[in-house]
């Protein structure tokens, strides 16, 4: 993907180093099943413990070194997949991986824009969070285990810097068309907020069962998809695509697939609980999107999924 060099978003949100919490939400977005953290609660350092590492510290400072420096320093990486950290703890704004989401949030802009100006409306643009760990949404509390979702309260996009680490490691879905795809689809989300189709079901499933609730948030989600794949349309039609990049998405696409997901998971699929799409539903519902570029073609409630 010829992304470098192309105009960058402003309307990107940099929490990164942010201790905010509070308490999840709903909100369109990308969820993984989770095995178990490596929580740590318990004991701590004792007062006699704290003292002494306080008097060495203060002789070894006054000897002109100082510990606390050399801790922090040298713990940086850089390469792909890595972010450079500052002396705080954050990643710079000016790193390739937020020049990267910037460029994709505002190809997206560019897109729809385009779309809903042909329809004689004027596209919101959303803003997109990048955080890291966890920050707090109009939705609740967002952790890196939420994986990116959209708020429909705020109408923001949240993103984990470390997700596209996870995508590409742990479900092997690597590529900056793949993780372009994963922005897209929750723009997607933005876009069914502002045409009602999202208000409408948040009000309805309330009423519905938990199985009913999951079968319409498939097609919800599907949606999302198709739209993706109408952004990638558009974007191949700039020449920015180079080969490859498309079957970087179908895979991505494939990769996060609720039978999938839960077959890597647990060994076997529960159906009834799918909530976002099998693989072969969410590749070829991108395609579709990509193949025409037409809202018209994105009706998940109207044609069999």
């Amino acid at each position: 993907m010829e992304w470098k060099g192309r105009r960058q978003s402003d309307n990107i949100e940099d929490r990164r180093g942010d201790p905010s919490m509070g308490g999840l939400g709903s909100g369109g977005g990308f969820s993984f099943p989770s095995g178990g953290g490596m929580g740590r609660r318990g004991g701590g350092l004792s007062i006699g413990t704290i003292i002494f590492l306080v008097v060495i510290y203060l002789v070894f400072k006054a000897m002109g070194i100082d510990l606390l420096q050399i801790m922090d320093g040298g713990m940086t990486t850089g390469g792909p997949g890595y972010e450079q950290s500052d002396s705080a703890g954050r990643t710079p704004a000016n790193d390739e991986m937020t020049a990267f989401v910037r460029t994709v949030l505002a190809e997206t802009e560019d897109t729809w824009n385009g779309i809903f100006k042909s329809m004689g409306r004027q596209y919101e643009e959303p803003r997109l969070v990048l955080f890291s760990g966890q920050t707090q949404s109009a939705c609740g509390f967002a952790s890196a285990a939420t994986g990116p979702f959209y708020c429909p309260s705020d109408h923001k996009v949240y993103l984990d810097t470390a997700f596209f680490r996870q995508l590409s490691r742990q479900f092997g879905a690597s590529g900056d068309f793949a993780e372009a795809y994963v922005v897209a689809h929750e723009v997607g989300h933005h876009v069914q907020n502002l045409l009602g189709i999202l208000p409408k079901f948040n009000q309805a499933r309330q009423r519905m069962s938990e199985a009913d609730a999951n079968k319409m948030s498939v097609r919800i989600e599907l949606q999302a998809d198709c739209l993706a794949g109408i952004w990638g349309k558009f974007t191949d039609q700039k020449g920015i695509l180079e080969a490859g990049d498309l079957e970087e998405a179908l895979n991505a696409a494939q990769q996060i697939g609720d039978d999938t997901l839960q077959k890597r998971s647990q060994g076997y699929v529960v159906p009834e609980s799918f909530n976002h799409g099998t693989s072969e539903q969410r590749a070829r519902w991108f395609k579709r999107g990509f193949d025409s570029g037409q809202l018209s073609t994105c009706d998940t409630f109207s044609n069999p999924v």
